[in-house]
């Protein structure tokens, strides 16, 4: 038997190396073609490695094409499939560096293809400068960018969201003036609620970011072959780098174009086990596909390292004869910008508004330890429930120091259909280095208890 993996990353080699772990070379050949120089890798990481934080890349390649091919796994590098029959059960693909096409057949074939940064029309120039991030060789090219003559001084990131505040974190450390354009009132405004989204505004101010919000681009101003400027509705902003962090797109065109289904948020579609919906033999994982929100059933596409192994493992474990789903998500995210952190899940007021829930919210300000242990700083903690019955539908908090983390505690709630009041009972570690006698998650779950008697 013959599996084929399209993409060489987190996914696809999940997948593959879960697939040899429960079949022998004797029983499953694996060939998985990749279009960059590098596998396994954790593009999470690339923010910090270009502002100096880790060494890279090599400190974020978890396996590399040699390791793989020791564990049975033919991985080529350079060769980018340009099209998949169905019908013959084959891929088309193209060397990169040979030049020239072979075909290549499978018994099953694992859709791995990933996601790309948005890139809207004013950004697609010739001129150098302007930088998606996405994969190991973007993070080299910015990187040989901000060592290039003359040095960048000045720098501009678009897009407020994940991507865009990692990235003007990793442009302050390294030096330059950073300025952050941000189209709604808030960054991280698809993250959090706008009060919350206020908080990190504040802080990245306080770090001398300078934030514009409410911001329209209508391009960029380039001379001398390097970018040179930001066009705005109010003005242009000069820049040495153009950093986009728009969001990405799923590369689902290949699937598309093959007769795969693809969904309303531009995923591939597939079931439980994450074989490609209607099509036997065929997986498809990672940041290219969607999902199903656990709170709205709706579909949803949530681009992330995590649900990305953890789909590769179980299409793996699917082609190797056992049995695995991927039940779906809950939106539990977490960043951070300098000092500053910010995690989420579940949904925010706005995504429970639109799937229609009644609900209240609740808001505290705790310490990450006890008030009187040296360095406690501060954090908010914002809980949404159900209005009638108290379930949690969402958290966010924003805090300086161990504060990120403590919402894994909350999706876990989230998880198992916890109600706000059961929560207020949650046996918590307690010692002053660690948390004040009441944690911040028990306030906030106690508040918000509160506020769900106060509409019964």
């Amino acid at each position: 038997m013959k599996l084929v993996v399209i993409g060489g990353d987190a996914a696809g080699m999940s997948a593959a190396s879960q697939a040899r772990k429960r079949l022998g070379a004797d029983d499953l050949s694996i060939v998985a073609f990749e279009r960059g120089d590098y596998t396994s890798y954790s593009a999470c990481g690339i923010p910090y490695w270009i502002g100096g934080a880790v060494d890279g890349p090599d400190a974020l390649i978890t396996r590399t094409p040699e390791e793989h091919r020791k564990n049975g796994i033919d991985v080529r590098l350079r060769h980018e499939v340009v099209g998949i029959d169905l019908d013959r059960r084959e891929v088309l693909v193209h060397d990169l560096t040979g030049g020239g096409e072979t075909r290549e057949p499978f018994d099953h074939l694992v859709y791995a293809t990933g996601a790309s940064p948005f890139m809207p029309e004013w950004a697609r120039v010739p001129e150098a400068g302007v930088f998606g991030v996405q994969t190991l060789g973007d993070g080299e090219a910015v990187h040989t960018w901000l060592d290039s003559d003359p040095k960048p001084r000045r720098a501009v990131v678009i897009g407020g969201g994940y991507v865009g505040v990692e990235m003007a974190e990793a442009m302050v450390l390294r030096g330059l003036e950073v300025t952050l354009l941000e189209k709604s009132p808030q960054p991280m405004g698809k993250t959090v609620d706008p009060d919350m989204g206020a908080l990190v505004q504040k802080s990245m101010r306080g770090l001398g970011i300078e934030v514009h919000t409410d911001a329209h681009v209508e391009g960029l101003e380039t001379a001398g072959g390097r970018v040179r400027g930001v066009v705005t509705a109010d003005g242009t902003i000069p820049a040495d780098i153009v950093v986009l962090g728009l969001g990405v797109r799923p590369n689902s065109a290949l699937a598309r174009d093959a007769g795969l289904a693809v969904g309303s948020t531009g995923g591939v579609r597939t079931d439980l086990r994450m074989r490609a919906e209607g099509t036997e033999g065929v997986w498809a994982v990672g940041d290219c596909v969607e999902t199903r929100h656990l709170l709205t059933g709706q579909a949803v596409y949530v681009p992330l390292g995590t649900h990305a192994n953890k789909q590769g493992r179980v299409a793996g474990i699917n082609i190797g004869g056992g049995y695995a789903t991927f039940p779906g998500v809950i939106g539990t995210a977490v960043t951070k910008v300098c000092e500053l952190e910010v995690s989420r899940t579940g949904l925010t007021s706005k995504e429970a508004r639109a799937a229609g829930y009644s609900f209240v919210t609740a808001s505290v300000d705790s310490t990450n330890r006890a008030g009187y242990y040296p360095g406690a700083e501060m954090m908010t903690v914002k809980l949404i429930a159900e209005r009638r019955t108290g379930a949690l539908l969402g958290a966010q908090i924003v805090g300086r120091a161990e504060a990120a983390k403590r919402i894994d505690a909350l999706a876990v709630a989230i998880w198992n259909r916890m109600t706000v009041e059961e929560m207020t009972a949650l046996d918590l570690s307690y010692a002053p280095p660690f948390a004040p006698v009441w944690d911040p998650i028990l306030i906030a779950a106690r508040k918000a208890t509160e506020a769900v008697h106060a509409h019964l």
